[in-house]
């Protein structure tokens, strides 16, 4: 089997993702890997197999990580991404089966993995400043720095660990 990982990353936390990818699987049949506009997209379509990393923006990838999924025809796919808010299966189906509408019908999906990813601390600061500037939202903006909180410790050695073991089990 010939493969390929390209993910996308801004904080790190994908990146972390595709790192233990790579490391549950074997170096023999590894096309490619890095990060989006990194990977040829000529060596994107020799690859079998294509592991696809993304964050969640606004409850989906990014551009560019779509246009990669939308050349994906007649390919295994694996998605692994990562949201800062969640920690909830719900809403880590719901980003996924937006993610899965990039993919070309011929594709195959073999997986798709989500956890929770650390956001940057401005997205903190912007909820204490709305709590602080409208309290009838304090409540609320309270629960999204819980989650922020939360978010912080992730991805963790837990996540990492189940997905290596997702992607063991393609193999």
């Amino acid at each position: 089997m010939t493969y390929a990982i390209v993910y996308d990353s801004r904080t790190g936390n994908t990146e972390e993702l595709a790192r233990a990818v790579a490391d549950a699987l074997p170096e023999e049949g590894r096309l490619a890997y890095g990060r989006v506009g990194e990977v040829d997209p000529a060596v994107l379509a020799e690859a079998e197999r294509v592991y696809a990393g993304f964050w969640t923006n606004r409850g989906d990838c990014t551009d560019e990580m779509a246009e990669v999924l939308a050349s994906l025809d007649n390919k295994e796919v694996f998605l692994f991404g990562t949201a800062g808010f969640g920690a909830d299966a719900t809403y880590f189906a719901g980003v996924g089966a937006r993610v899965l509408v990039h993919l070309p019908s011929t594709a195959h999906v073999i997986g798709v993995f989500m956890c929770q990813g650390r956001m940057p601390m401005s997205v903190r600061e912007r909820y204490e400043q709305q709590a602080e500037a409208n309290p009838a939202q304090a409540a609320r903006m309270a629960q999204l720095i819980e989650n922020f909180d939360e978010a912080l410790t992730h991805p963790n050695d837990d996540d990492l660990a189940r997905l290596r073991a997702e992607v063991e089990a393609t193999l």
